[in-house]
């Protein structure tokens, strides 16, 4: 049954009020005209500006105004006056259901038990939802769904029919370009998405697939207004990843899951992954590569954030969090350090109230049941800090493990940012620098790189091998201030988690088979 089917029934079935969440009022004002249309029933909205007045009418209107009905009392009594059968949408009205406002509760019950019997419906078009204890058994609430890709399709259409007799304007969508922007606007409501193609127009005389950067920037304003989440812009590609191949190649496979080939084929949306591992070994990076590479825009999650001072406030944050990641999905969830986050989850109740305990469960319920096609990427770097819930197969589909790189992997690592400040990596001798640089994690090497360049632009020179060594010397690598616990690490990955790096991984004695063994591996 699809939304309009559903709310029609509702009318038919005589439900007195409707309860119909969502900021998209004309949206449902349309539709609401279409059903009562059918249904051969008058249509009047309301308004505190305006009063009652037929549904659609100009607001430059001044004849059908009624300036006595802008009082809630006096519109419900207009709702009771009326004779015919007739829908009455009342707009923003949930102001006057709150605690202070009892004549209009008990004015509104009151009509419930008329409506009954009557061939009207009120309907309450709201973004929030206000219902008094009062009403509970007489309001019916209903979510207002996003619009589908079919509606933006619908509407990308009549924009590209207005402008097809402008010359200057070049259309450029083909059925890939249009799939693509399309599914960029997914989560927009029809204004906005409208509001963002027009911007395109304007600005570049042209639309095509690849303007969804210019859609994402419009769920950023989104995402801003929350204040939970930040919104990260996609710079980093898996090209800026040194390796990490096997868990490149499996979010390679699941770049096309998010389209409706996908699921025509039967395949869900991917739920998500967890990094484990070492400490400034790219587990950040990939969150961020994964989001270009999937051309989905990327939300930081930070936990510190949702807990609030009030109680019961930090799971409502979480709440409030999660419907604005799913507002703007498809996307990708960036959840860094999770188990800095819930450190303590399972003492909570002595800790903190059990706060924590709960803006946990509210986080893993959702995790299992989620519908929305948002991708979450976790990070976490002390695995015994991480509640065995969230490692339970069917939240997540993945738990991947992220060592120490390579002497292959620095190599690339080496190249990589060697490049990136605008040297020729040829002109460096790497398996130096590699043999240097043992037991260094990706982000100690690009420090390394840094630090010579500081100090050979300080000696008025270029930046050669000799100055990368002589940084590398200098530096004491994670790995051996923490090998206690890089090893534990090691050990628990174990038949728990894939190596990132090495397909099909299996280590014994300490040595991986057919690998070398890894740095502090005993």
């Amino acid at each position: 049954m699809n939304f309009q089917t559903e709310i029609e029934t509702l009318i038919r079935a005589r439900y007195p009020i409707l309860y119909l969440i969502t900021n998209e009022e004309m949206r449902v004002q349309n539709l609401l005209v279409e059903i009562a249309a059918k249904r051969q029933k008058k249509v009047f909205e309301w308004t505190f500006s305006n009063g009652i007045v037929p549904a659609g009418a100009s607001i430059q209107s001044q004849k059908n105004r009624n300036a006595a009905t802008k009082d809630p009392l006096a519109a419900l009594d207009q709702v009771i006056e009326q004779v015919e059968p007739a829908i009455f949408i009342f707009k923003d009205f949930h102001p006057f259901l709150t605690r202070n406002n009892y004549a209009v509760i008990r004015k509104l019950k009151d009509i419930a038990l008329h409506l009954k019997n009557s061939y009207k419906t009120i309907i309450l078009i709201s973004p929030v939802m206000e219902i008094p204890a009062e009403l509970d058994k007489e309001i019916t609430v209903l979510n207002f769904p996003q619009p589908t890709k079919d509606d933006l399709g619908l509407m990308l259409d009549r924009i590209i029919a207005e402008v097809r007799d402008h010359k200057q304007i070049q259309i450029d969508l083909d059925g890939d370009g249009r799939e693509k922007l399309l599914q960029a606007a997914l989560g927009l409501t029809l204004g906005e998405a409208e509001n963002v193609f027009a911007k395109i127009i304007v600005q570049e005389q042209r639309l095509s697939g690849d303007h969804v950067n210019e859609v994402f920037a419009e769920k950023q304003q989104i995402i801003r207004k929350s204040g939970l989440l930040e919104y990260y812009a996609a710079e980093e590609d898996f090209s800026n990843v040194g390796g990490l191949s096997v868990l490149k190649d499996w979010l390679t496979k699941r770049a096309i899951a998010f389209t409706d080939e996908a699921r025509a084929f039967g395949l869900p949306a991917p739920k998500g992954i967890l990094l484990l591992g070492v400490q400034g070994c790219g587990k950040s990076l990939c969150a961020k590569a994964v989001s270009r590479r999937w051309q989905l825009p990327l939300l930081r999650f930070d936990m510190g954030r949702m807990f609030g001072s009030l109680v019961g406030s930090s799971e409502e944050n979480v709440r409030r969090a999660i419907a604005v990641a799913e507002s703007v999905a498809p996307a990708v969830l960036w959840v860094d350090e999770i188990d800095k986050a819930f450190v303590g989850s399972q003492s909570s109740g002595a800790t903190d109230g059990g706060t924590t305990a709960r803006v946990f469960g509210t986080f893993l319920t959702w995790l299992s049941e989620k519908k929305a096609p948002v991708f979450v990427v976790t990070t976490a770097n002390d695995v015994s800090q991480l509640p065995p819930e969230l490692l339970r197969k069917g939240r997540l589909d993945e738990i991947f493990y992220v060592d120490l790189p390579s002497e292959e992997e620095r190599a690339e690592i080496f190249k990589i940012h060697i490049a990136k400040r605008g040297r020729a990596p040829k002109q460096f001798d790497l398996p130096a620098l590699v043999a240097a640089s043992q037991d260094f994690s990706g982000a100690e090497i690009e420090e390394a790189i840094i630090s010579a360049l500081y100090d050979a632009f300080y000696s008025r020179e270029e930046l050669s091998t000799s100055y990368v060594l002589a940084s590398l010397a200098a530096t004491v690598p994670l790995a051996k201030t923490m090998s206690e616990k890089i090893s534990a690490l090691r050990k628990w990955a174990v038949g728990r988690a894939r190596n990132a790096s090495v397909a099909h991984a299996v280590v014994m004695g300490g040595a991986t088979d057919g690998v070398a063994p890894q740095p502090n591996e005993t």
